[in-house]
C-alpha cells in the first residue's frame, strides 16, 4: 500500500460549495477589473498613478502572492504615448503614401544621438556603503537622470528607451566585469544602435577596448556593409570593427522539393561558428597580446573547423568547453585579466543577435534566444574555454531621437504588443515598394495606396480573415509584414551619409570581395535565387484567396514558412542586384 495520507472522502455537497467559492472569487476579480487601481492590486506594484499613466511595462506576469522573486523585475519599461499621439498616428495610417527618395535613407549618427542625450552610468560608490544606501543612491541618481531628460527634450521627439533601473544595473555590472566590450549591432541600422556616449564612456572613462560587431551582414548588399564599416572606422579612430553572420548563404543545402519550392536547411554549423570566432579571436589577440594565454581558444576553433568535415553536424561535441555553474559575481574592484582569464562582455540593443552570436561562438546552443525584445532578463556568464569567459547582457534600448516607427523595424519594441502597427507599415511602404515586391492588389480597386490598403491587400493575398465575421484580418497582416521586415525577408537597410553619390566607388572597393565570400553572394548563387521565380511565390501565396475560403490564423501556420522562404530568396536577389 503506498505511503502517505489516505484520501479524504469528497461529497457532492462539498463539491457544490467548492464551485460556489470559485464563482465568488471570479466575481470579485471582475469587480476589481473596474477599479482603476486593478492593475496595481493584481501585479503588486506601487500605487503611484503618475507612473502607471506615463510608463508602460511590457511582458508583465501576474504576481498573486508576494514571493522572494519578482517575475516583473527586469521587464521592459517605456514611456507611454498619449491618446492624442495615438489618434494622430491612426490618422496618418489612412493618408496616401508619399514615397521618399533614396537619399532619405542616409543617416548620420550625430542626428539621432545629440551630446545632451547620454546613457545613465553607475553613480560613484564604495565598499563601505550598505546595500540600502547603495540602492537609495542609484534610485535617486536614475530619477534625477530621467528628470534632466524631461527638461531638455519633449517625450514626443524621443525614441522608446529603457526606464527600468534594474536592467541598467545589468549593463553596469557587465561593463564593470568585462576586460573587452563587444558591442553588437545590426548591419541594417548600425548608426541607430551605436550611441557615441558608450564609446566615450568605455574608451575614455573606463579605458577599456571596444569591439563593434556588424552582425547579420547577409541581410545587406556587400558594398553597403563595407561603407558602414569605413564610416564607423573614420568616425571613431581606434575602434575595432568585425563582421559576423549567424546564417550565411553558403550554409544552405538543398534537401527536398516541396510545393514547387526548394527547401533549404542549414549545414556546417560548427564551421560557421569557427569562421566567425576566428575573426573575433584575431581582434582579441591583437588587444591582449601575451597577457592572456588564448591557445585553448585557438585550439577549439581549429578542432571545430577540422572535425566538421569528419563527423556529421549533429554529432559534433567539443570537449574543451568548460561551464562554471557557480561563480562569484559580487561587486569588487576590477582587475584586468584577473586569474589569467579574458572576460568579454556582450552588449547591445534588443534583437541584434547577442545570444545567437554567443551560441555560434560556443558551437552549440548554450543561451536561450527569442525574437521578443527583453527575452534575456539578466546577465549570464559562460566559459568559452578555461581562459575565455563570455558575459551576455540583456538588450538595452539607449536614449535617442530615432523615430518610433523605425525603432519597431529595428526590433526594439515587441511587435505583438503594438496597438497601432499601421504607422510603422506606412513608414516602411514609403521606403520599400511593397506593392510591387509583394504583388498586391488594391482591395478597393483604386490607384492610391495607404498603409491600411497595404495591410488589407496582404491579408487578401494570404487569406487572413477574422474567425467570426470573416472580414480581412488587417491587424494580423500588419504584424506579419513587420515580422518579415524584422527577419530580413523584406530587405530594408539604412545607409551612411553620401552613400548614394559614392556607391559606385564602394562597389569596386577591395573589401567587397571579403564580404561577398562571407555572404557567398556569387554569380552562381544569384542565379540559384533567381530560379525561385516570383510566379511560384505569387501562385502559392494567393492560394487562400483564390479558393475563396475563410481561414483562421492557425490554418496558415504551415503555409507561412514556405511562402516566407520564397519571399526571402526573391527579395534577397533584389538586394544583391544593388551591388551589381
Amino acid at each position: 500500500m503506498p505511503l502517505g495520507r489516505h484520501k479524504v472522502p469528497f461529497s457532492g455537497k462539498a463539491k457544490k460549495q467548492q464551485l460556489k467559492e470559485k464563482k465568488q472569487r471570479q466575481q470579485h476579480t471582475n469587480l476589481l477589473a473596474g477599479n482603476k487601481n486593478f492593475k496595481t492590486l493584481l501585479l503588486g506594484e506601487s500605487s503611484n498613478e503618475g507612473e502607471d499613466d506615463n510608463v508602460q511595462s511590457l511582458n508583465k506576469q501576474p504576481t498573486w502572492r508576494k514571493g522572494r522573486n519578482n517575475p516583473n523585475r527586469y521587464n521592459l519599461q517605456f514611456h507611454r504615448e498619449s491618446k492624442e499621439e495615438q489618434q494622430q498616428s491612426k490618422e496618418e495610417a489612412r493618408k496616401t503614401l508619399q514615397p521618399v527618395s533614396e537619399e532619405s535613407l542616409e543617416i548620420d549618427i550625430d542626428s539621432y544621438f545629440p551630446k545632451e542625450l547620454n546613457f545613465p552610468v553607475r553613480p560613484p560608490w564604495d565598499f563601505s556603503m550598505s546595500k540600502e544606501e547603495l540602492d537609495a543612491r542609484e534610485n535617486k541618481y536614475f530619477t534625477d537622470y530621467i528628470k534632466s531628460i524631461e527638461k531638455k527634450f519633449d517625450w514626443s521627439e524621443l525614441s522608446y528607451f529603457e526606464l527600468n533601473l534594474e536592467t541598467w544595473r545589468q549593463l553596469w555590472r557587465v561593463l564593470e566585469m568585462a576586460d573587452i566590450i563587444l558591442f553588437i549591432t545590426d548591419i541594417r541600422f548600425p548608426a541607430l544602435m551605436f550611441p557615441p556616449s558608450i564609446y566615450t564612456y568605455v574608451v575614455k572613462v573606463l579605458r577599456k577596448h571596444l569591439i563593434v560587431v556588424l552582425n547579420k551582414i547577409d541581410l545587406a548588399p556587400a558594398p553597403l556593409v563595407v561603407a558602414w564599416k569605413h564610416y564607423l572606422k573614420k568616425k571613431y579612430p581606434g575602434l575595432h570593427i568585425i563582421m559576423f553572420t549567424s546564417f550565411p548563404s553558403y550554409n544552405l543545402r538543398d534537401t527536398s522539393e516541396k510545393k514547387g519550392l526548394q527547401v533549404k536547411r542549414r549545414k556546417g554549423k560548427m564551421r560557421m561558428a569557427a569562421e566567425g570566432a576566428q575573426t573575433l579571436f584575431d581582434a582579441c589577440k591583437d588587444i591582449v597580446k601575451e597577457q592572456v594565454d588564448l591557445s585553448s581558444w585557438q585550439e577549439k576553433i581549429s578542432e571545430e573547423m577540422t572535425v566538421e568535415n569528419e563527423i556529421g553536424e549533429e554529432e559534433v561535441e567539443i570537449g574543451k568547453t568548460v561551464h562554471l555553474k557557480y561563480q562569484d559575481t559580487s561587486y569588487r574592484v576590477h582587475k584586468m585579466y584577473e586569474a589569467g582569464v579574458l572576460t568579454i562582455g556582450c552588449i547591445g540593443q534588443p534583437n541584434v543577435g547577442k545570444s545567437s552570436l554567443m551560441n555560434a561562438l560556443m558551437g552549440k546552443k548554450v543561451v536561450s534566444v527569442s525574437r521578443t525584445p527583453g527575452h534575456t532578463k539578466h546577465f549570464q556568464t559562460i566559459f568559452l574555454t578555461n581562459t575565455v569567459r563570455l558575459c551576455d547582457c540583456p538588450g538595452l534600448v539607449f536614449p535617442s531621437k530615432v523615430p518610433k516607427s523605425l525603432q519597431i523595424l529595428m526590433g526594439s519594441f515587441p511587435i505583438a504588443q503594438l496597438s497601432n502597427p499601421y504607422t510603422c507599415i506606412r513608414f516602411l511602404a514609403e521606403r520599400v515598394d511593397l506593392v510591387s515586391l509583394l504583388k498586391l492588389q488594391h482591395p478597393e480597386k483604386d490607384d492610391q495606396w495607404c498603409a491600411m490598403d497595404i495591410c488589407d491587400g496582404w491579408a487578401l493575398k494570404r487569406g487572413f480573415y477574422t474567425a467570426r465575421a470573416a472580414r480581412l484580418d488587417t491587424y494580423r497582416a500588419a504584424n506579419h509584414l513587420l515580422r518579415l521586415a524584422l527577419d530580413g525577408k523584406i530587405t530594408f537597410c539604412m545607409r551612411p551619409p553620401d552613400y548614394t553619390k559614392t556607391q559606385d566607388e564602394w562597389k569596386s572597393h577591395h573589401d567587397v570581395h571579403t564580404v561577398e565570400w562571407i555572404q557567398a553572394a556569387t554569380k552562381g548563387h544569384q542565379q540559384e535565387l533567381l530560379s525561385l521565380s516570383e510566379d511560384e511565390y505569387s501562385d502559392e501565396g494567393a492560394r487562400g484567396s483564390e479558393a475563396g475560403s475563410v481561414k483562421t490564423a492557425e490554418s496558415h501556420e504551415e503555409e507561412d514558412s514556405d511562402d516566407d522562404d520564397a519571399l526571402q530568396s526573391t527579395n534577397k536577389f533584389q538586394a544583391l542586384n544593388l551591388a551589381d
